[in-house]
């Protein structure tokens, strides 16, 4: 495992911001015990606590309006479990990210909708944890097929996933397949009618704010910001 300024070194100071830079050089954290069969190199340099409390931001605190429902926090989602790292039902993002989101929230409430969030910013032990339940309960073909990521863009802050609700029942629209599907039912593609409607609504305005959907999971978009790192910081409620 390279230690922290070697990595800022590899990145080149031309091409770093000097806040992040300065957020990145307050330390680092080593990925969990037990992760490193998971990793398929020895130099993903996980970004310290510090820089995590220096790069994202709550969504909720950048648009309250937006609502939240962090399935790894809870029993409510594919491995039956809460996930670790997952403390508090609080969603962060990338600054960038978390206000852009924000935009799309203002175009989709123009139409009665707005966004339920489901994860965002997922600490690296989660990740590690999603890899060894797909090992243990002989699922590994999910990692093979792209379900189930190894380094996840989820760890950087610069990932999310959510559907669209009509603000006035709350009521998700209909998308198709829950939340968490791994089957080609939930390619955003794959839909025919309302449900077509209703992802190309939800991909429509997430990409007009510059987000990019995953083709394999209709709530799954990602955000480019400059010099993305993974972060391991728990999601908490403080």
């Amino acid at each position: 495992m390279r230690v922290l300024p070697l990595a800022v070194t590899r990145l080149g100071p031309a091409l770093m911001s000097a806040a992040l830079a300065a957020a990145l050089l307050a330390g680092c954290a080593r990925p969990p015990a037990g992760s490193a069969a998971t990793l398929p190199a020895d130099d993903y340099v996980i970004a310290s606590d510090a820089a995590a409390d220096s790069l994202l931001a709550d969504v909720q605190e950048v648009d309250s309006t937006i609502q939240v429902e962090m399935r790894y926090l809870t029993d409510n989602n594919f491995t039956g479990a809460p996930l670790p790292g997952y403390e508090a039902n609080r969603a962060f993002l990338r600054r960038e990210a978390a206000e852009a989101l924000a935009r799309v929230q203002q175009r989709l409430q123009a139409r009665d909708l707005g966004l339920r969030i489901y994860d965002a910013y997922r600490p690296f032990r989660a990740t590690t944890a999603m890899v060894e339940w797909a090992e243990r309960t002989g699922k590994v073909h999910l990692l093979d097929d792209g379900y189930i990521a190894r380094r996840s863009g989820h760890n950087r802050g610069t990932a999310v996933d959510l559907t669209a609700v009509y603000l006035p029942t709350g009521t998700p629209l209909e998308m198709g397949t829950p939340y968490d599907t791994f089957s080609e039912a939930a390619h955003t593609a794959n839909a025919d009618g309302e449900i077509a409607r209703n992802r190309q609504v939800l991909v429509e305005a997430m990409e007009a704010e510059g987000f990019e959907n995953y083709p394999k999971e209709w709530w799954h978009f990602s955000y480019e910001v400059e010099q993305p790192v993974p972060f391991d910081r728990p999601v908490t409620g403080d």
